[in-house]
């Protein structure tokens, strides 16, 4: 960008020096880009971006049993139950996280997942420790 300066007739150089400080001011302030910019529409725009780096997502859990207990990275978050639909499922954050549902009586599910920013669904059914009974000998 090229800056004139001009000289008016009996004022001197201050007044063309704030003509071109005024222009220098002027330019600098429309290339400051989006991030200079203060508006409500602006915020949601940073919110909506920061969200889509910070991947999350929502587990909607049906187990059998129901009562199941589940476990996010080792740490217990509720029943099974607790997790079954509407915002009801189970959150979570950034990251490979390692879930598992446990149930005395039963075998462990154990799985991993990673949030994509979107809403997924697991059916698990565990396995009795015991043998079915059945047949005859």
């Amino acid at each position: 960008m090229s800056v004139s300066v001009m000289k008016v007739r009996g004022s001197g150089w201050r007044w063309g020096s704030w003509v071109a400080l005024g222009f220098v001011t002027w330019g600098l302030g429309c290339a400051s880009g989006p991030e200079q910019m203060d508006s409500p529409a602006a915020d949601r725009a940073r919110e909506v971006l920061r969200a889509a780096r910070t991947r999350q997502g929502n587990l909607l859990l049906q187990c059998e049993p129901e009562d199941a207990d589940v476990y996010l990275d080792g740490v217990i978050q509720g029943m099974c139950t607790d997790f079954g639909g509407g915002p009801n499922g189970l959150k979570v954050g950034t990251g490979l996280h390692r879930i598992d549902v446990k149930k005395d009586g039963y075998w462990p599910y154990t799985t991993y997942y990673e949030p994509n920013n979107a809403r997924a669904g697991l059916t698990i059914r565990l396995k009795s420790k015991e043998p079915e009974r059945g047949g005859t000998d």
